[in-house]
């Protein structure tokens, strides 16, 4: 008998998403269009030995209120439990995108010089394009080392509005 991956559909303002938990933890935060379909949702089910069953957690329930906070300007950081499912390497730059402090961007070349192999931008831009918990190991924070947006699995849009979201000033109040 395979394990479960409890989903659940999430509207955000730009883009449906779905959400995923297993064993208590976050591991999916994917857009529904997205650039490579199904290459997530295969590496989860196999590494994972589990199929995805429509339901929900308390962990895909608090994930839907934090991000509902985060597109209201109301939270800059996520305190979900996460599990990750892909390589050593993947993991450790999956890991690296919950550093990048929120409103910053940082570029795969200087992520992957953190990462002592300053060689491996291209390695660095494949595990951001595979990560599966976006917008909570923000990997639209991540451009190209000129200040161009590069690609995004949600689409270029969705990228420039999560980084005009972050970068808006907060201070405006409307009377």
């Amino acid at each position: 008998m395979r394990n479960k991956i409890f989903i659940q559909r999430y509207h955000s303002p730009c883009g449906e998403m779905v959400l995923g938990s297993f064993g208590g933890k976050l591991c999916l935060c994917n857009w529904t269009v997205e650039k490579h379909p199904g290459r997530v949702d295969s590496r989860l089910q196999s590494g994972l030995k589990a199929d995805y069953v429509e339901g929900t957690t308390g962990v895909i329930e608090e994930t839907a209120r934090q991000l509902d906070e985060y597109f209201r300007r109301g939270r800059k950081s996520f305190d979900v439990p996460l599990l990750f499912v892909g390589t050593g390497f993947q993991k450790s730059v999956w890991r690296q995108l919950l550093d990048i402090p929120y409103g910053q961007t940082t570029s795969y070349g200087a992520m992957a010089a953190r990462l002592g192999m300053p060689e491996a931008v291209r390695a660095v831009a494949n595990a951001n394009g595979a990560n599966a918990i976006s917008i909570i190991a923000p990997c639209h924070r991540v451009i190209g080392s000129d200040g161009s947006l590069t690609g995004y699995g949600g689409g270029l849009g969705a990228k420039k509005y999560l980084l005009r979201l972050e970068q808006e000033r907060q201070d405006i109040i409307l009377l």
